[in-house]
């Protein structure tokens, strides 16, 4: 039987295997299968040379039943539905295991942002608001950055839609430069956010950070913070990390300047004075912890048994097959979910929207302590709900918690509203 590694499917398989440990009402799990809404847009948009081009986009609206819609906005030139309807669902269970007042969304545009000048992507990301703008607001949906959009991005998106509306409106957008109202402590969250579930989860481990090797697959924003972090926090060692190129290993630890500096000319794979290894031989080394920091799939069944590590940290979106979750578990191996693991960036920017609303700001500290409270609290959860299946004399992943704390959630939600 072939691997399914289309990520709506494997949202879908995740969802049902879910609902039936946790004997979800029929009706519920009909609607939590799909999205309540799906928006697909032409969008025309001015190029450097003159002419008009156009491309198409999404928005999904996944459920609202906790509170607007939530969910970044990607630009890529794979970019397809069905990955953003997975991801819609992931921020869907995302925001309600955090326990934070919204649901679940996502965009995407399907281009090639490395080919375009900052013109061309600010008229691209004011033609997608227009395009979309009767459906978003910062009681309804709540658009951020993502894959290959940043805070500038989000400022032009935010200014757009205040022209619409007649008025600034700051609130629309998170993931915003602090000119315009961003929040403090927003741009690292989410590898912070990870960070406090890796020292959680080492305690239950038994595993001093300090003292363990560290890989990271990815050295994007999520991986280059993991970094830092990991050695800021924990003072850890890292000895092996990759990009789309390959990468580089080293037992003694690698120099994350150096490692800057390889990136600058193209690759981490450039870095002198390490073996170079593939993202494959990642997943095979002899380390204590992987953090899959770069895109979904990585971790399939093809490569599931051959992984070494105590922990897996899951910062990317869907890194791990459900197949290769089931072998992962099979052997001991903790797995800590994306949707708990890489909450933190949905969760300040939770913080950005509740400070856009209140026009009254926080500090940097004020956001990493309220941001370590709702993460502790999120990994109690998961862990807690394992013991009570547990009693029961039922061995569940962490990932089979996580979406029964958060489907839980929806669902009494969808119930007390009169949905079903």
């Amino acid at each position: 039987m072939v691997e399914e590694l289309d990520p709506f499917k494997i949202a879908q398989e995740q969802l049902d295997e879910a609902a039936e440990m946790m004997k979800l009402d029929k009706t519920a799990h009909e609607i939590l299968r799909e999205p309540m809404r799906t928006i697909s847009v032409n969008i025309p948009a001015k190029m450097r040379d003159g002419t008009v081009k156009v491309f198409k986009g999404f928005r999904v609206q996944y459920n609202d039943a906790r509170g607007p819609g939530k969910g970044g906005i990607r630009y890529h030139p794979a970019e397809n539905l069905n990955t953003v309807k997975a991801l819609a669902a992931w921020m869907t269970w995302k925001t309600a295991l955090a326990n934070i007042p919204y649901g679940g969304a996502k965009g995407g545009i399907i281009c090639d942002p490395k080919s375009m000048n900052d013109t061309e992507l600010e008229n691209l990301s004011r033609a997608y608001i227009r395009a979309i703008g009767k459906f978003i607001g910062p009681k309804v949906d709540v658009p951020a950055p993502d894959v290959y959009t940043n805070p500038q991005i989000m400022a032009w998106m935010m200014d757009e839609y205040s022209k619409l509306v007649g008025h600034n409106e700051f609130g629309v957008i998170t993931g915003k430069p602090l000119e315009v109202w961003g929040s403090e402590g927003r741009f690292d969250s989410t590898a912070l956010g990870g960070m406090y579930v890796l020292r959680e989860a080492a305690k239950r481990l038994n595993l001093d950070p300090k003292k363990a090797k560290i890989a990271i697959q990815g050295f994007g924003n999520a991986g280059r913070f993991a970094y830092e972090l990991s050695q800021k926090v924990f003072g850890a060692k890292i000895v092996a990390i990759t990009d789309s190129k390959g990468g580089v290993y080293d037992p003694a630890g690698l120099d994350y300047d150096k490692l800057q500096a390889a990136k600058a000319k193209g690759t981490v794979e450039d870095y002198k004075g390490a073996d170079r290894i593939t993202n494959e031989e990642l997943f095979k080394l002899d380390v204590d912890i992987i953090i899959p920091a770069a895109i979904e799939n990585q971790i399939t069944r093809k490569n599931a048994d051959k992984i070494k590590a105590k922990l897996v940290l899951e910062l990317a979106n869907g890194p791990v097959t459900p197949e290769a979750d089931k072998i992962m578990f099979e052997k001991g191996i903790v797995d800590m979910p994306d949707f708990l693991v890489n909450s933190g960036g949905v969760i300040v920017s939770y913080f950005e929207w509740v400070q856009n609303t209140q026009n009254y700001y926080w500090t940097e500290q004020d956001v990493y302590s309220k941001l370590d409270q709702i993460m502790t609290r999120s990994y109690n959860d998961v862990i807690g709900t394992q013991d009570v299946y547990r009693k029961k004399g039922k061995k569940i992943s962490p990932r089979m918690a996580a979406y029964i704390v958060a489907v839980d959630r929806v669902a009494r939600a969808m119930k007390v509203r009169g949905w079903y």
